[in-house]
């Protein structure tokens, strides 16, 4: 509502003649600080304008007086930087993953390096830190299915897993026992019984013990006659609880049924080998690296 300007007889200020009900608009004038840090806001814009770069033109921009340009700054940054990195990358693209590991400047170097590499390509599976995600391995324990040194590590990032373009990745399969008929359900039940039980985690004591005679005949052979693995043949432990896909019943029975297999790309050609032995050394040392 509009209402004619008038002094506020509380405390003597015209008001602006704006109201709303009934509440009306004291027209005090702005603290000369805030005018003049405004005015002075106004001054630097234009100083901005005239220095640098600011308006669109009919071709390109204003130049400004001082021609300073972002892009040519940052490439000439990066190229400072990559003359400072040269001497280094000189030295890992001349050393192996061990040699690079033993020089403690070069390695510092290398796991700064791998530690980008990371974030940038390995992390949205892996998680930060190499904490690993559902269905995707941890690589900051001991417990590494394809071998932690540094040869395999370099081996595994070059060539990936079960990836069907590297005819050189890494493979090993699990027969589908329910899916190809090898077993029957309720035999995959009791199976999956006695591989919670390896754990002390089984529910069904009697099955668990019907289960035991089918995983001598038909599991022992590749994950042991305990569940301990075989790490030669690429064979996972069953009796350490550390299980990609999951250790619920349920989640062995699916497992036992259609087993799932793990990807992962190769890398040899969508990263240098200096990437990659700078790769392989942070991953080396996670925790996991053997």
């Amino acid at each position: 509502m509009q209402a004619k300007a008038e002094k506020d007889s509380i405390t003597g200020v015209e008001t602006t003649g704006h109201e709303w009900d009934g509440i009306r608009e004291l027209n005090n004038p702005l603290p000369k600080w805030w005018l003049y840090t405004f005015y002075a806001t106004i001054v630097f814009a234009v100083v901005w304008w005239i220095l640098y770069p600011a308006w669109p033109w009919v071709h390109g921009h204003t130049t400004g007086i001082l021609h300073s340009d972002q892009r040519t700054i940052l490439g000439q940054d990066m190229e400072a930087a990559h003359a400072r990195q040269a001497a280094y990358l000189d030295r890992i693209a001349a050393e192996t993953p061990a040699q690079i590991n033993a020089d403690a400047e070069l390695q510092r170097f290398a796991i700064a390096g791998g530690e980008v590499l990371f974030k940038e390509n390995c992390a949205p599976c892996h998680g930060l830190g190499g904490a690993g995600r559902k269905g995707y391995p941890t690589l900051a324990d001991d417990d590494w299915l394809w071998g932690g040194t540094l040869e395999q590590i370099d081996y595994t990032i070059h060539h990936g897993i079960r990836n069907g373009v590297d005819p050189d990745a890494r493979d090993s399969q699990m027969p589908a026992f329910g899916a190809d008929g090898i077993l029957t359900r309720p035999q995959i039940e009791d199976v999956a019984q006695h591989v919670l039980s390896l754990t002390g985690r089984a529910t069904d004591k009697a099955a668990a013990a019907r289960g035991a005679e089918l995983f001598a005949q038909n599991c022992a052979a590749c994950h042991g006659d305990v569940g301990q693995g075989n790490k030669e043949f690429v064979v996972p432990a069953l009796s350490d609880r550390i299980w990609l896909y999951g250790d619920s019943l349920q989640q062995v029975e699916a497992q036992v049924t259609r087993p799932r297999h793990g990807v992962m790309p190769t890398w040899q050609g969508r990263l240098s080998d200096n990437a990659i032995k700078m790769l392989t050394i942070y991953v080396h040392g996670l925790g996991g690296g053997q």
